[in-house]
């Protein structure tokens, strides 16, 4: 392998949080795989899908998806903001943090696609996780209610 580092694209990191950031593979595009914060983006991931799983098998009155599922969605909105924060960022500033000594072609409009994708289903995941973790916690907090009033 030779001394020079290969490019690495803001469009390739922009789409790959947009479709596999929740797992980091956003991350372990631009920092490779000794990438600590990368090895760190499944687990809440898959404790969020496994949540999913315990929801559509037990019912929504499991308490414990209730509490797993919440990560999933909350690793998706940040994938999200990664693709977004990748995709904003000028040419020039990305190629200096991520590419020094080189200089790319422009990014053009697949960034930008990437981009309103992100913003688009980052906005979904936020507000279906925000709107489920109140929805839980309400319902919780009426039952507590009519067990302490019976």
């Amino acid at each position: 392998m030779s001394g020079t580092a290969h490019y690495k694209s803001k469009t390739v990191a922009t789409w790959l949080a947009l479709l596999l950031g929740s797992l980091g593979l956003h991350r372990f595009y631009l920092y490779g795989l000794s990438d600590r914060l990368a090895w760190l983006h499944p687990w809440p991931t898959l404790l969020g899908l496994y949540g999913l799983q315990r929801m559509e098998l037990l019912g929504q009155d499991d308490h414990l998806s209730w509490l797993l599922m919440p990560w999933m969605g909350l690793m998706l909105v940040n994938a999200m903001i990664c693709g977004i924060v990748y995709g904003l960022t000028s040419d020039e500033k990305w190629d200096a943090q991520h590419n020094p000594g080189q200089r790319g072609q422009a990014s053009g409009w697949a960034a930008v696609i990437g981009v309103v994708a992100c913003v688009f289903i980052g906005g979904i995941c936020l507000m279906t996780t925000i709107a489920f973790s109140a929805q839980r916690y309400f319902e919780s907090q009426v039952e507590a209610a009519q067990e302490i009033s019976q």
